[in-house]
């Protein structure tokens, strides 16, 4: 129905903005899914690369401190349920003397494929590297 100035109505235009702009609307919404589960990748794998270095720095040889460290990194990834099929753990034990330190390195290979939309779907991996001192006044051999 024409208004008062001779022009025709606006109806129908929603709909024909929404069917323009809903592709980008859901492009930006599995974006932000995507951003969100490598973020969330990366903080899990930071406090279970945390986890594994205080493991290892409690342990008294170099390697149960590397077993402890790969048990601690197991279990806390477990908890968290991050898929990561493919994990490496590397305990850098070059220090591991009273008053030294032990380093901590996590490869956690995660996969986006459900995420078909993004350009970086696949498989990514996540490492992350947490250095624990050791007790000055320790001693470094297991116990009789």
């Amino acid at each position: 129905m024409p208004d008062r100035l001779g022009r025709g109505g606006d109806e129908g235009s929603v709909s024909a903005e929404m069917a323009l702009i809903a592709p980008l609307l859901l492009t930006l919404l599995v974006f932000a899914v995507g951003a969100g589960r490598l973020v969330s990748a990366r903080l899990d794998v930071a406090d279970a690369a945390h986890q594994a270095a205080r493991a290892a720095s409690l342990a008294r040889t170099p390697a149960s401190a590397t077993a402890a460290a790969e048990q601690a990194a197991r279990g806390a990834l477990d908890g968290t349920g991050l898929a990561c099929p493919k994990l490496a753990v590397t305990a850098d034990t070059a220090a591991f003397h009273p008053g030294g330190q032990v380093s901590v390195t996590l490869a956690c290979t995660a996969s986006l494929a459900d995420l078909t939309a993004l350009p970086w779907a696949g498989d990514h991996t996540v490492t992350e590297t947490f250095t624990a001192p050791l007790e000055t006044y320790r001693t470094t051999s297991e116990p009789k």
